[in-house]
């Protein structure tokens, strides 16, 4: 699978279409139209800023369930991002927190997405929702089931989280590509907002080379208009949400002004 088709560039940014509480959360204020306006607004400053590609996350659900979410957020996510897809012509994801992969792939699926995020692919982590086990065995063969091209991407070590027993990188690399099959990999840091560590950067980019060396890898928080270029210069790819919204705040609209800025330090416009 060709990545860099899916993500729209050979070193794709991908923008973060972070949604308001949906209904049912406990932050839901009440308006599925005032949620629908801040998606297809977003989404709009992103596209029209450069970005290559839009990640759809439910991020305003806090808390979030474990895996499976119900039924009604995958309807509103599903109604969302088909709006979404035809308002603009860039291609989208999906990522359904804290790790339910079968609805984004459902979502991605009817509605025209090209990847999902995937947080706990393989593995296991411990999160603020407990402990999260990878099911990259129903993921594949749901792809199969409800006939889904969409790519993968697969969080290593993925952000407020901690491993459930202590395993070297380039095994936890090398399950994430050769028995979960995953299209591409993410690195993020600790907490959302916060960079990758260099040295974890690092050590998957090696693990990566080691098993596939064609495989992406993307950062996945911390990323500013400061250091995009040089992350550009060592992984494939990042996923940028807080430094694009008004004043650095994660929960604030995308600010076109922050868009702009990072697309042409990344570009060396």
């Amino acid at each position: 699978m060709n990545l860099a088709e899916r993500l729209g560039s050979e070193t794709p940014l991908v923008g973060m279409v972070h949604l308001p509480a949906l209904p049912g959360a406990p932050r839901y204020e009440g308006s599925r139209e005032a949620i629908r306006e801040r998606a297809l607004t977003d989404a709009e400053a992103l596209c029209e800023g450069g970005v290559d590609a839009l990640l759809v996350e439910n991020f305003g659900d806090a808390p979030f369930y474990p895996e499976e979410v119900p039924a009604h957020v995958v309807a509103e996510m599903t109604a969302v991002a088909r709006e979404l897809a035809l308002a603009v012509d860039s291609p989208w994801g999906v990522n359904v927190l804290r790790n339910d992969a079968r609805a984004a792939l459902s979502v991605a699926a009817a509605a025209g997405g090209s990847f999902v995020r995937v947080n706990v692919h393989a593995g296991a982590r411990v999160t603020d929702q407990g402990l999260i086990e990878g099911r990259a065995h129903e993921t594949l063969r749901l792809c199969e089931r409800v006939d889904a091209d969409v790519a993968i991407l697969a969080d290593v070590a993925v952000k407020h989280s901690a491993p459930a027993a202590e395993r070297e990188v380039e095994a936890v690399v090398a399950d994430l590509v050769e028995r979960g099959l995953a299209d591409g990999l993410v690195v993020s840091g600790a907490a959302t907002g916060q960079p990758a560590d260099s040295d974890h950067l690092t050590a998957v980019l090696e693990a990566r080379d080691d098993v596939a060396p064609d495989l992406p890898v993307l950062v996945g928080s911390g990323v500013t208009a400061g250091n995009v270029a040089g992350i550009l210069d060592r992984a494939d790819g990042a996923i940028v949400g807080t430094a694009l919204k008004r004043d650095g705040e994660t929960t604030e609209p995308v600010d076109p002004d922050r868009v702009q800025a990072l697309v042409e330090a990344a570009r060396g416009w």
